[in-house]
């Protein structure tokens, strides 16, 4: 008999459009490899998502994104059901989420980040914490979500009128230069992409918008900068505590790379990173699902 999974998706957040078109690839790709999958949307009720998933799956495939469903809140909920889920456990979706609490794992593993400072919204009205370009941050937000750069000239104040993000705001210093990311499915870091885009940076709209960004798979790049993209991954995906897959991204200044975040649910989208990258090593999107499905746990 073939494994039942059920493939949490939509939720509430502010990545729930992504989450959607994720799940369903995520279904269709299962369901070719033989499980016998099926999508929950999953609302703001508990009770009725404990309904959804009794009897219990024999996994959860874990496609939501952002708050509540990638930050260790629905790991919990899972982990209290002893249902196995893919990505990783309550703790490190936590802490990969808290950008200023990742930043500081980054650090004490010897990981470069940029200076940053932790602001709040009345504090950064005030004055420029930093000498400007600087980056304003949620604290706790995915997929770019409420990202700013805020250069010479740049009206700060209007920050107030539709950040709605929190009263905490992480702000650090611009980083020019190239992009790059990094997949990495369980102790393998994958390859590592250059992404390009017209935007100015890679935001939400880059990120999912077809067209919105340029993915260059393998980056051209000097063979000892692309291998340290590698390990630097691999790195912050052991320091958070990661299982399954996670990506890692990353910019390099033309002297020392610095990593920017590690998303521990990556897309799953047409186009998404992680699915490119295990493509371009040779791993079928049925058999990436089906590898994150087999790796699933709980904590007991």
């Amino acid at each position: 008999m073939s494994k039942r999974v059920a493939v949490l998706m939509g939720g509430w957040s502010s990545e729930r459009a992504v989450s959607l078109v994720s799940g369903a690839a995520v279904t269709e790709g299962l369901l070719a490899a033989g499980y016998d999958a099926y999508p929950i949307d999953v609302a703001r009720d508990p009770a009725e998502l404990l309904a959804r998933l009794t009897p219990k799956p024999d996994a959860v495939f874990n496609a939501l994104h952002g708050r509540w469903g990638e930050d260790g809140t629905l790991q919990g909920l899972l982990d209290i059901l002893a249902i196995p889920y893919t990505h990783s456990g309550l703790l490190a979706s936590a802490l990969a989420m808290h950008k200023p609490s990742a930043k500081l794992l980054f650090e004490r593993a010897g990981i470069g980040v940029a200076p940053h400072v932790i602001v709040g919204r009345a504090e950064l009205a005030a004055g420029d914490p930093m000498p400007r370009p600087f980056v304003v941050k949620p604290a706790n937000e995915g997929s770019s979500v409420g990202v700013r750069i805020v250069r010479n000239g740049a009206n700060l104040g209007a920050l107030d009128d539709d950040w709605g993000f929190g009263e905490t705001v992480m702000v650090e210093q611009f980083i020019p230069g190239r992009e790059f990311t990094v997949a990495v499915m369980g102790d393998r870091a994958l390859a590592v992409t250059e992404i390009t885009t017209d935007r100015g940076f890679y935001d939400y709209d880059a990120k999912y918008a077809p067209g919105g960004s340029r993915h260059v798979v393998p980056a051209q790049v000097e063979p000892a900068i692309y291998d340290e993209c590698l390990r630097l991954a691999l790195v912050a995906h052991r320091a958070l505590g990661c299982r399954g897959v996670s990506r890692a991204d990353l910019r390099w200044d033309g002297e020392r790379l610095y990593m920017l975040e590690v998303n521990t649910q990556p897309g799953m989208t047409p186009t998404s990173l992680l699915p490119e990258q295990a493509g371009h090593v040779g791993i079928p999107f049925p058999d990436l699902v089906s590898w994150m499905v087999e790796h699933a746990e709980y904590d007991a």
